[in-house]
């Protein structure tokens, strides 16, 4: 994802606690911030759990941690994000006026599912809010992230299938429950730093490469379909 001058903005939304938005909002932060970029990390969710990560570390950060968990980040982020290439917002665990404006403020939207039939249902709502998003952007971009998946079960698989109920693609990494993610955040890391080489850190490597390359296709449909339009619109003025 290349800010290019603006902000990529990449939310992770469940109305469900326990699916695990705060884990990869960090750790996509931190492998988009092990690149060279300038990441912005939002903690939209009033329980500060992003912003409690931060304050556990023993060194800084290598981004910016700032707790807006108010339902004007819409309003605000253009002005937050000014010196950025990149913002992860970690959002509210129930649908909400924040939520919308976290949604309203968002380029991608990343549903994190833990595969269990529980986790499918609760999804329904945040879908709606981002279906009813779409009417005012139409351009944004939403998909799920089979997360907290049992390692070696085929429970994964049947999440997949009863999740394309809701006409949302499913990012085809899924990222396990591991041990070394509650480990690294109780110290206030993250498996990137205290295990690059480790399966779970490769796993959210793989997941943040997924996200740019869905960016970057409906960056690229954006370009296409607005030199398009410049095209007809050339086309009717010489007329």
């Amino acid at each position: 994802m290349a800010g290019g001058g603006v902000a990529v903005k990449l939310s992770f939304l469940n109305q469900k606690g326990g699916a695990g938005k705060t884990t990869l909002a960090v750790h996509v932060a931190a492998v988009l911030a092990a690149t060279g970029a300038k990441v912005l990390l939002l903690d939209a969710d009033s329980q500060g759990s992003a912003l409690d990560w931060s304050v556990a570390r023993q060194k800084a950060p290598a981004f910016t941690v700032v707790g807006l968990p108010k339902p004007t980040v819409h309003k605000e982020l253009p002005r937050l994000s000014q010196d950025y290439d990149h913002v992860v917002i970690d959002g509210p665990p129930r649908v909400a006026e924040i939520t919308r404006s976290v949604i309203m403020a968002s380029d991608l939207i990343a549903i994190p599912v833990q595969p269990s039939p529980y986790d499918v249902w609760a999804v329904k709502d945040v879908v709606e809010l981002i279906k009813e998003a779409r009417v005012y952007k139409e351009l944004l971009k939403a998909v799920f992230v089979i997360n907290r998946k049992i390692v070696n079960t085929a429970i994964g698989r049947d999440v997949v299938e009863a999740l394309a109920t809701y006409e949302l693609g499913v990012l085809p990494t899924a990222v396990c429950q591991r041990v070394a993610f509650a480990e690294s955040a109780a110290r206030g890391s993250t498996v990137i730093e205290d295990a690059p080489t480790s399966i779970g850190a490769e796993e959210i490597r793989n997941l943040v490469k997924e996200l740019t390359r869905l960016f970057n296709e409906q960056e690229g449909r954006d370009y296409s379909e607005a030199r398009a339009r410049k095209v007809a619109v050339g086309g009717r003025m010489g007329q």
